[in-house]
């Protein structure tokens, strides 16, 4: 792997870019310590090193500590962010998506690590055996579960082209920020979900479980008050973007994102998953790519 696909590596495992950038490092600190007389192929060493270093954060006491306490949700990338990596394939958008990501999160590290591998990268099952230091056998019974259960749980079928997802994602703001909770509910699937952070001040994230609760917390959530202006510095203009390959809204107050919306949206022209995301220290990296993004005019000037 070169410097860019490691980062992408790191970002599709790890689901952070800041565990991502911290992985690099004790990657190329490795790299610098090693005897280099001693590597006869630079690319399958740095592979099976970064792939390890990702392995132990994962096992980490902290990690599972932090995970299982149910305050972990991926962490949002502006789309040209290198993180991404190319999206030339569905295998690799699919990779980077928060549905994607919060469902692999619930799989065995080496499950997590095999598929990411093979899916994302297209690395042979004996590649992957020498990489993880499992079986063949091994590597084909981890990929077959993941994807089985990856398959099983992104509840949506086939995406719908961005052009008619931004369309969806306009007609959901309108009906949003204008009370139309029927509407709402109407642009939702019946087994839609929802997950915020409540702007990073709940103790554990915030879930919502059918169609009725989750067009109640987007309504509740976009209907400005004086609280929620102060805290997001002024009142924000709402932006369309894409994040991690999905259709997003942004509230951006002076250059700054505040918040972010990320929308799963099927081919049923219907949102499935929402992700609430303003807690700022799960911004950072977002907002260091808007600073140098040319972003489109605002569907909303001021909320």
């Amino acid at each position: 792997m070169d410097s860019p696909a490691i980062d992408r590596f790191e970002a599709g495992l790890l689901g952070s870019a800041a565990d991502a950038e911290d992985a690099v490092q004790d990657t190329f600190l490795r790299w610098q310590a090693a005897d280099p007389q001693r590597i006869r192929t630079p690319e399958a060493w740095l592979t099976k090193v970064v792939t390890n270093v990702c392995l132990d954060r994962l096992r980490s006491a902290q990690a599972r500590h932090e995970r299982a306490a149910g305050d972990w949700m991926p962490e949002p990338l502006l789309e040209g962010d290198p993180m991404l990596g190319p999206a030339e394939t569905v295998e690799q958008r699919e990779s980077v998506s928060l549905a994607v990501l919060t469902i692999l999160e619930r799989l065995s590290p080496v499950e997590r690590a095999a598929y990411v591998l093979h899916e994302a990268f297209s690395y042979p099952h004996a590649e992957i055996a020498g990489i993880l230091d499992i079986t063949e056998s091994a590597s084909q019974q981890h990929i077959h579960r993941a994807r089985r259960r990856v398959t099983t749980e992104r509840r949506v079928g086939d995406g719908v082209d961005p052009a008619s997802a931004r369309r969806i994602v306009e007609e959901f703001l309108a009906a949003a920020t204008s009370g139309r909770t029927e509407r709402l509910v109407a642009l939702l699937t019946a087994d839609a979900t929802a997950v915020s952070d409540g702007f990073g001040l709940a103790r554990r994230l915030l879930r919502f479980t059918t169609r009725e609760r989750v067009a109640s917390y987007v309504r509740a959530g976009f209907t400005p008050t004086p609280a929620k202006r102060r805290m997001a510095g002024g009142s924000p203009a709402m932006h369309i973007a894409l994040v991690n390959g999905s259709p997003a809204v942004l509230a951006v107050t002076d250059h700054r994102v505040v918040g972010a919306v990320v929308f799963e949206v099927g081919g049923d022209g219907k949102v499935s998953s929402l992700w609430g995301i303003a807690a700022a220290d799960r911004l950072v990296r977002l907002n260091e790519a808007w600073r140098q993004h040319e972003p489109d005019a605002p569907v909303v000037s001021a909320w």
